[in-house]
């Protein structure tokens, strides 16, 4: 379901930019993992797998459906774990989301936490977005020939990734650097899936292998799992733990403001994949260094100001050390002080700064305030480190 709003690359999945207040510690898998004995299907190869999954060339089915989300990287307790409406609960955690899909133009994310949902709505071309904690409605009107991408970045990224979202990230991965096999057959919400399993082949990738659950009749992807190398356990897993291929009710998609509400309308993000030369980012884009799973994201010192809640780009540019951090305010500058513990000091020729290693992510913090995010190890961010200009 790619036609589904995508989350920015600045998301957790692909390239985990802003992991810098990244996942907390979960049990991953413990919701929507199955006992069941594995169903009898029918054979099928990787290329075939491969060919059919929904969404790709053709629209998937209509659904409505539950997904969870959980991950469990092995980073340290962060502040505001346990509460659903922090940031770190945000980033981290397990969340739940609810979806409803007609076709492309007709489609809503519900993410209830506690005491509070976020609801995406998108009825034809108008986008509704409100979050009920501050009784706010963001309106988007979307062009008539608005293009794929820019659909995808007028849904905040805050929304957690659908199976269909997150299997349309990893497949694009496949290429030479992927081997491409497949596993035994599972049950994921009550439906007989194939397992499409997507390995690196470089060792230098932290991923050891992503696992898509294709259901075996409509080839939608009903989970993702992504494992870190040599691990058992997903660190990170995206799936349904109830779906119905029923068509959602029109009422579904008619948004009516609440009472009181605070309206803001915005126009809808500009569409720069047309215009950026090959090699350079777009306005707004963090930098990538390397390909596929060997990909680098880059952050300037300016966001890294913002993660570290500090009051300017000069200032977190100085020095990623304890003072900055402690300078911040607010639970950004907790969450980051909570990292920095756990971060060792590392140098080399391309210079000297934090790492903070997980089982999934290298996040490496240079002095010159740069962030280098990536599912690689210390090695490969550390030679992109040298690129950075």
């Amino acid at each position: 379901m790619n036609t589904l709003p995508t989350i920015s690359r600045r998301a957790r999945w692909a390239i985990p930019v802003g992991a810098v207040a990244l996942a907390g510690a979960v049990t991953a898998g413990s919701l929507i993992s199955s006992a069941q004995a594995s169903p009898e299907l029918p054979l099928r190869t990787p290329a075939q797998l491969l060919a059919s999954v929904a969404g790709q060339d053709a629209p998937p089915p209509a659904l409505t459906g539950t997904v969870v989300e959980t991950a469990s990287l092995g980073l340290p307790q962060l502040p505001g774990a346990s509460n659903q409406n922090s940031i770190t609960s945000l980033l981290a955690g397990s969340h739940t989301i609810k979806v409803w899909y007609a076709d492309p133009q007709h489609i809503r994310l519900a993410v209830p936490v506690q005491m509070s949902e976020t609801d995406v709505i998108r009825d034809g071309r108008q986008v509704s977005v409100w979050q009920s904690n501050s009784n706010t409605v963001t309106r988007i009107q979307l062009p008539a020939k608005a293009s794929a991408a820019a659909h995808a970045k007028a849904v905040p990224s805050q929304v957690p990734l659908t199976p269909q979202q997150a299997a349309s990230q990893a497949l694009k991965a496949v290429g030479p650097s992927t081997r491409v096999t497949v596993d035994r057959t599972v049950t994921v919400a009550g439906q007989p899936a194939y397992q499409l399993v997507l390995s690196p082949k470089s060792g230098s990738s932290l991923i050891g292998r992503v696992t898509i659950a294709v259901d075996a009749t409509r080839n939608v992807p009903l989970r993702v799992q992504v494992f870190a190398r040599g691990a058992a356990s997903p660190a990170i897993q995206v799936g349904y733990t109830s779906i119905s291929f029923v068509k959602p009710a029109a009422a579904n998609f008619n948004f009516t403001t609440p009472a009181g509400a605070k309206v803001k309308v915005v126009s809808p993000p500009a569409d720069s994949s047309r215009h950026t030369a090959k090699g350079t980012k777009a306005s707004g884009e963090p930098q990538v260094i390397g390909q596929d799973w060997l990909s680098v994201a880059v952050l300037p010192a300016s966001d890294l100001a913002g993660v570290m809640g500090a009051g300017s780009a000069s200032s977190s540019a100085a020095g990623v050390g304890s003072q900055s951090v402690a300078s911040g305010s607010g639970e950004s500058s907790a969450v980051a002080g909570a990292l920095m513990k756990s971060a060792t000091q590392v140098h080399g020729a391309w210079g000297s700064g934090r790492l903070l290693r997980t089982s999934l992510v290298s996040v490496l913090m240079t002095n010159n305030g740069h962030v280098l995010i990536g599912a690689v190890t210390p090695a490969v961010l550390y030679a992109a480190a040298a690129q950075v200009k």
